[in-house]
């Protein structure tokens, strides 16, 4: 079985040790390290490609570089990671600025072993992970916001509506009967057309501009 790469990110170190012996109890999961601040985040990062995870579960309150520095950091220079907030703030302030930065999940610490597999599992399959009421904050969020507008094909419609559920990539291109590298190729030119850095930033603009409705 495939294990996917799970880099923890906590200054408390007692908890942090907690988190990896829990996710190194996920089949699908082995913690590859733990630290303390984005600054050890952005040295390990950079000493080695080897040090590069799949996932990294992000505190938001850190010295030094918090959180939201430091997936911001990783968001713009190793965009194949993907960072999930796990914090004990429920701010929804601070929630929307883990996800603008480019989180594509966020946990509070309080939440159940079995959750955390499961969010777990749904980003490395799905591309994200959202709780009902990050879902709720993220609809909430976009309400009020405007956009240019911009000509879509229908493909790139359909193919959006898509990404809004819970289908893998791969189940997607199924579904179009297309293959993956073009689904890959829907996905890229759309980041780009939105100007958004995830399918996060993807599914929020569908929600505000009614291509999709939950």
């Amino acid at each position: 079985m495939i294990k996917y790469s799970v880099v923890i990110v906590d200054d408390h170190t007692l908890l942090s040790q907690a988190i990896a012996g829990m996710v190194n109890t996920f089949p699908k999961f082995k913690v590859l390290y733990t630290c303390k601040n984005g600054q050890e985040v952005i040295d390990k990062f950079s000493a080695s490609p080897k040090n590069v995870p799949d996932l990294v579960l992000m505190d938001i309150n850190m010295p030094i570089m918090n959180g939201i520095e430091t997936t911001s950091w990783i968001t713009e220079n190793h965009e194949t990671v993907n960072v999930m907030a796990l914090s004990v703030e429920d701010e929804d302030t601070t929630i929307l600025k883990m996800l603008k930065v480019g989180a594509i999940g966020y946990l509070l610490k309080d939440t159940e072993k079995h959750v955390l597999e499961k969010a777990l599992t749904e980003i490395v399959e799905n591309g994200f992970y959202h709780t009902k009421n990050v879902t709720n904050l993220l609809m909430k969020s976009v309400s009020g916001e405007n956009n240019n507008e911009i000509v879509f094909k229908d493909r790139e419609i359909k193919f959006m509506r898509l990404s809004c559920s819970e289908l893998t990539y791969k189940e997607i291109a199924d579904k179009m009967c297309l293959s993956p590298k073009t689904i890959d190729g829907y996905r890229d030119v759309l980041f780009t057309k939105l100007n958004v850095k995830n399918r996060v930033g993807m599914v929020m603009y569908a929600i505000k501009n009614k291509i999709y409705t939950p």
